[in-house]
């Protein structure tokens, strides 16, 4: 299966909304959510790293002179009291911790930063709290206290286990250190994903099937297997590596990882994604449903439904900025709010719908942009058609076809 990032400014459906006004007179100016909003997440961003990776475009900084960690608290309770009017009253059901380094942060200050979010948010009994760490900066007593704090789910970005390929790829941890990290991890969190990156150069498919090999033997309950690319304004789209895998060799490697997860338990339920026993991440499957989501932090990303319409928020990039301005007035300045376009949303809803194995149910487009499925009927129609997407009217779930050229399956809801 090929998929490719697909950018853009605007998505248009016009001539599907046209047939839409004319059918029915549900909410077709935008969205009604007649009921209940969205499931809500959090993403608190943590945005240093020792140092930044050639293939990285996320918004990470190599630290100077240590975390500013007091600064940074109290930006982040600033931030998410900024946001608190607009989801006044509803639950918390995932939080993720991404970066950036969270594991840098002391375990003193992770513990702060989750005690913020348990007083100002209402937040689920059995909440999913992730935080993701780096073989390198990994020590046993640190990750005891983490645990202790609350953190129940942990995702290790190992890359690999070979030390070639990491040195390639500018990590600081060498296989050894992986490994380390990884046993550590196991006496304290029960859930626990690992990261892997394929198509690296001179990865050899031998290579890859080791480092794979490797990854399953530890039993681990998720696994995320990622494609490199060459993502624009990063050292690798400056300077391209050499000795890549060629087209060939990697769908060689994509077919491997679905035959040797399959044969070790792992089900393969999302483009990238690997789960025993329907261990999912549920944080990542919000984001795949359509769910809302606070992004706190500098340049996280939020998601956030209103009865009437879905905004798009996005915070300042710059960690220094973000800290001087979130304790501001207001805070209002340093978040950019886009409200989505109608005609947006059946792309957007369908770009992360599809790319779960099993699709979605079809009665969850209702319920997570607030229209009716008519505004998109010429372009379901296309696609089953093109025998890309089942014919069902319970489920929108890519066939096997669809699922091998997913990035023509998700074009079509451009239209």
């Amino acid at each position: 299966m090929k998929t490719i990032t697909i950018h853009r400014d605007t998505a248009s459906v016009s001539g599907s909304q046209d047939k839409a006004k004319q059918d029915t007179g549900l909410i077709q100016s935008g969205p009604r959510f007649s009921s209940s909003l969205p499931p809500l997440s959090v993403y608190v961003h943590v945005p240093w790293c020792v140092q930044k990776c050639p293939y990285c475009d996320f918004n990470s900084h190599a630290l100077k002179d240590g975390i500013p960690e007091e600064q940074y608290l109290q930006a982040l309770e600033a931030d998410l009291i900024h946001h608190l009017p607009h989801i006044w009253g509803r639950t918390i059901q995932t939080v993720f911790i991404g970066g950036g380094t969270p594991s840098l942060l002391s375990a003193s200050a992770m513990d702060r930063l989750l005690s913020i979010f348990r007083n100002l948010l209402g937040i689920t009994p059995n909440v999913e709290i992730t935080m993701e760490a780096n073989p390198g900066a990994v020590e046993a007593d640190k990750f005891k206290e983490f645990a202790a704090s609350g953190i129940n789910r942990l995702s290790l970005g190992v890359q690999s286990f070979n030390d070639e390929h990491l040195k390639l790829l500018g990590r600081i941890h060498d296989a050894d250190a992986a490994c380390r990290a990884i046993d550590i991890a196991q006496r304290y969190f029960e859930r626990i994903n690992l990261d892997l990156m394929f198509a690296l150069p001179t990865q050899t498919l031998a290579n890859h099937q080791s480092d794979l090999q490797r990854a399953l033997s530890y039993e681990t309950e998720h696994l995320s297997l990622y494609n490199l690319t060459m993502e624009p304004n990063t050292v690798f789209a400056k300077y391209p590596p050499k000795d890549l895998p060629d087209d060939e060799l990697v769908d060689d490697m994509l077919e491997q990882n679905i035959a040797l997860t399959s044969a070790n338990g792992y089900e393969h339920y999302e483009v990238s994604a690997y789960a025993k026993q329907g261990a999912y991440a549920r944080h990542n499957l919000n984001y795949w449903q359509f769910g809302d989501y606070l992004g706190i932090g500098p340049g996280a990303h939020g998601k956030i439904s209103f009865p009437d319409k879905i905004v798009r928020t996005v915070n300042q990039r710059s960690p220094d900025n973000w800290m001087a301005n979130a304790i501001k007035a207001d805070g209002s300045h340093q978040v950019e709010w886009r409200e989505l376009a109608t005609e947006d949303i059946p792309f957007e809803f369908m770009l992360n719908a599809l790319r779960l194995r099993e699709g979605v149910e079809a009665g969850l487009f209702i319920e997570h942009t607030g229209l009716s499925p008519i505004i998109m009927q010429k372009q379901l129609s296309k696609a089953i058609d093109k025998k890309l997407l089942e014919d069902s009217a319970l489920r929108y779930k890519p066939t096997e076809l669809g699922w091998r050229f997913l990035n023509d399956l998700q074009e079509l809801f451009l239209d």
